[in-house]
């Protein structure tokens, strides 16, 4: 009796060890087979369009996708891609807009070329969209607007050109819009103005010209407006003086001139005030704002002939 219980106990180890195995080698495959083969071959062609052998942090592209430099997974899908400062030169696949279920895509402070792929308005999953400091040029896609998830767009300091698209006004969750130092043209657009969560909106050292829009009054939660450097002018609207939460407003080197309608701007909030003012003829008559005339760099290239 007792020998097959013996038997009967080494059988059942053995199968249990067995299983193990089994559950091992599914998890490792599970593993390799994090994300389908499609995404995989995305993000090669991105890795290769953009000399990831210089990359600082390289992928080893024998190792699973789940291992690779800021990549990450989650239920068989890439769902974020950071490689902020990490080298990368080249210019992005039209690919890339077919991740689609890529929340965040941080490519700050590289040395990305050529135009930002149309295709990239296809990743409407987006919340986080950074690509400052690069050397992008082009315009943004003129159905921009169908990522409307985007709580930030970042894409100061590239070579971007063209008009601001008007569908940029569907974009009801953006927080930051950061289009500053760049070539952009045309007026503001007055879309803008029904984005109703926007905090930050830079717009600084541009080519943008013609009048404040007056909706700009309608961002009861901005806290930072800076238009400063383009090629803006007449009055500023009286709906800006509706802006209680305002902290930073920036508009010297402009053709502003007249703040006779902003008076009941919310002065108590106010940090940093920039004018021009000696071309002001109707100077504000705020009484409580330590107006500060700050010096805004030059952050644009100098070496624009290799975008």
């Amino acid at each position: 009796m007792n020998k097959l219980k013996n038997i009967v106990s080494v059988q059942w180890f053995s199968h249990m060890k067995i299983t193990l195995t089994l559950l091992i080698l599914m998890s490792s495959i599970k593993t390799f087979a994090d994300i389908s083969e499609e995404e995989k071959q995305i993000l090669i062609e991105i890795y290769e369009n953009t000399d990831g052998l210089h990359w600082e942090n390289k992928w080893n592209l024998e190792e699973p996708v789940a291992n690779w430099y800021g990549v990450t997974i989650a239920n068989n899908s890439v769902i974020k891609i950071n490689l902020f400062h990490n080298n990368l030169s080249g210019v992005l696949p039209n690919s890339i807009g077919s991740l689609k279920n890529l929340t965040e895509l941080n490519l700050a402070f590289n040395q990305l070329t050529g135009e930002l792929p149309q295709q990239i308005s296809n990743l409407e999953k987006l919340t986080i969209l950074k690509l400052e400091m690069n050397r992008l040029k082009g315009s943004l896609p003129e159905d921009l607007g169908r990522m409307i998830q985007l709580q930030e767009l970042s894409i100061f300091n590239n070579f971007m050109s063209g008009a601001i698209p008007l569908s940029i006004g569907n974009l009801k969750n953006l927080k930051i819009l950061n289009l500053s130092s760049n070539n952009f043209k045309g007026q503001i657009p007055s879309s803008i103005g029904e984005l109703s969560n926007l905090e930050s909106l830079g717009l600084f050292e541009n080519s943008l010209e013609g009048s404040m829009p007056s909706q700009l009054g309608r961002l009861i939660k901005l806290k930072e407006l800076v238009l400063a450097n383009n090629q803006l002018k007449g009055s500023i609207p009286k709906e800006v003086g509706q802006l209680a939460s305002l902290e930073i407003f920036q508009i010297q080197n402009n053709g502003f001139d007249s703040f006779e309608d902003i008076n009941s701007l919310k002065s108590n909030n106010i940090l940093v005030f920039d004018f021009d003012k000696h071309k002001i003829s109707t100077l504000p008559k705020f009484k409580d704002i330590n107006t500060i005339n700050t010096r805004m760099a030059d952050t644009k290239f100098e070496d624009e002939n290799e975008n």
